[in-house]
């Protein structure tokens, strides 16, 4: 279990990055969600014992990150958005740098290792080819086969699937989703349907703060009959988005939009049908709602 209670940080300036959040993740996949600059990265950075607090704590079965980062380092895989790569060395070879830097070896050698990570990862083919050569979601995987090395209790992957095409991301999405029955794999993307796909679990950041933490199908029924849809001109769109919550606008034909409004009222603009409520629709009302509330608050986020 990790545990992450009134986690506060602030940066010189001041700068306040963070603002008491406080999230329990059980194991499994669990979303980090929130657009760039709420504050993902730090919190992240703090879980792996990267970055000291202003207030607050972690725990990882009862240890304590803060008091003591080292007693995580041991137990902790990351992969970070930017992982560089030296991009003269072949697959095989830079996974045994890493391993190697990282302290990690087997009883059977490390060679073996590298090996039996590569399989895992579906790059044993690959592990003589210079990773230049190698594909966005190639060098993902080659990240997460470092980062897995040594049975890692728990896993840090920070924005995954950027760049990503769609077969590589669906490659990505199943390995991931195998990992997460081993052990706590925390996702953070800004990407919803990364957290729609994987996670049972999600908190949505915005400002620093959890503005949602929840179970990802109560979430999302928490908004059953109050989602409504309905394809209108660009002077209906103007006239929707006066009258009712817009959460989703969609250019169709050039000259039509489809749009999904929140009407929890239960009185959708003319002409909308009701349909099922998406993650995507529980993200954009969780940030709405969370904006009313700053503002009514006099602009504090």
């Amino acid at each position: 279990m990790l545990e992450i209670r009134d986690l506060v940080k602030i940066y010189p300036g001041p700068v306040v990055a963070l603002k008491g959040v406080s999230i329990t993740i059980p194991n499994g996949l669990f979303g980090l969600l929130g657009p760039n600059g709420a504050g993902k990265s730090t919190l992240m950075n703090i879980v792996a014992g990267l970055l000291e607090p202003t207030g607050g704590s972690v725990t990882l079965d009862g240890a304590d990150i803060v008091k003591d980062p080292r007693r995580v380092w041991s137990r902790l895989g990351y992969l970070p958005q930017d992982f560089g790569f030296y991009p003269h060395l072949t697959g095989a070879q830079t996974l045994d740098l890493l391993l190697r830097l990282k302290g990690v070896d087997a009883p059977g050698g490390r060679r073996r290792l590298v090996h039996e990570l590569l399989e895992r990862v579906n790059l044993a083919d690959a592990a003589k080819r210079r990773v230049k050569g190698y594909s966005g979601g190639m060098r993902q995987r080659l990240g997460i086969a470092q980062a897995i090395a040594g049975d890692p209790r728990l896993l840090i992957v920070d924005e995954p699937t950027a760049g990503l095409d769609p077969d590589e991301r669906m490659r990505f999405y199943r390995l991931i989703a195998e990992l997460g029955q081993e052990r706590i794999v925390l996702l953070s993307t800004h990407i919803v349907e990364d957290v729609a796909t994987l996670c049972p679990r999600l908190a949505i950041i915005r400002g620093g703060r959890a503005v949602l933490v929840s179970e990802t199908a109560a979430a999302r029924s928490r908004l059953d009959a109050t989602m409504y849809e309905g394809v209108v001109d660009g002077e209906g769109l103007a006239a929707v988005r006066a009258s009712h919550r817009v959460t989703q606008a969609y250019l169709q034909e050039g000259s039509r939009h489809r749009v999904r409004v929140h009407a929890p009222d239960g009185e959708p603009p003319a002409g909308f049908v009701s349909v099922p409520p998406t993650l995507e629709d529980v993200y954009f009302v969780a940030m709405r709602d969370a904006e009313r509330a700053a503002t009514a608050g006099g602009g504090a986020a």
